[in-house]
């Protein structure tokens, strides 16, 4: 078992609904504050504001890029990535171009990742490549992930929350077979308790992206003040 301090920082706290207002971007940062989660997730719209919010803390601010379907251009990516870097964010989330992982344009995905992933490590941010694995075979899933453990992103991810599947175990130990070490793995979507964080923790993720880590947190402390 995780600590409630490990596991709290392996949180992404998440908000990424177009109708958020200010009311509930404070609130996600006053909770990835008081519960010390790694990063509150937005769209980079939010960037500058969850980053004022957290001034002084040391919760990160993380950017949803082509998100959530990844059918915009690689320059748009591009423009995305480096606006929300020069807007505070420290760390970038991008949905790859599945489009073009279907096409089997493999040439394409390395490039795209190729080029987020240089500027994320050039400003020293943290990047993490989403593959939407509702939408992948498992053939597929590897080849990114191949790509991935050549280009060296710090993580990379199941899915964006958005698809029509969210993170799974099995999906999670696919990944992280590939990678190895070289990789981490961060799984996201559908994670909304105790005993699907710890799954996912169990299969090798290392960062967990959920609307529900207030939740998740307290059914710990629950759970292990009843076994105290």
């Amino acid at each position: 078992m995780v600590s409630e301090k490990e596991l709290a920082g392996m949180i992404d706290h998440t908000n990424l609904k177009a109708f958020a207002d200010d009311a509930a971007f404070q609130k996600l940062c006053d909770e990835a504050r008081n519960y010390q989660f790694k990063m509150v997730a937005i769209n980079p719209a939010q960037t500058v504001r969850c980053k004022e919010k957290l001034k002084g803390c040391p919760v990160h601010v993380g950017a949803a890029i082509g998100f959530p379907l990844g059918q915009t251009t690689l320059e748009c990516k591009i423009f995305e990535t480096k606006d929300a870097i020069e807007k505070g964010a420290d760390e970038i989330d991008y949905v790859i171009n599945v489009a073009e992982l279907k096409n089997k344009n493999y040439d394409y995905i390395r490039k795209e990742m190729e080029e987020i992933v240089g500027i994320c490590k050039e400003a020293g941010v943290i990047s993490k490549v989403i593959f939407e694995n509702c939408y992948l075979t498992d053939e597929e899933k590897r080849k990114v992930a191949e790509i991935a453990k050549e280009v060296r992103p710090d993580f990379i991810k199941t899915s964006t929350g958005f698809g029509t599947g969210g993170a799974t175990a099995e999906d999670v130990k696919l990944m992280k077979s590939v990678v190895g070490d070289d990789v981490k793995v961060k799984a996201a979507g559908g994670i909304r308790d105790l005993e699907t964080a710890l799954a996912m923790i169990e299969a090798g993720a290392e960062r967990l992206g959920t609307s529900a880590g207030v939740e998740i947190i307290e059914e710990y402390r629950l759970k292990n003040n009843d076994n105290g």
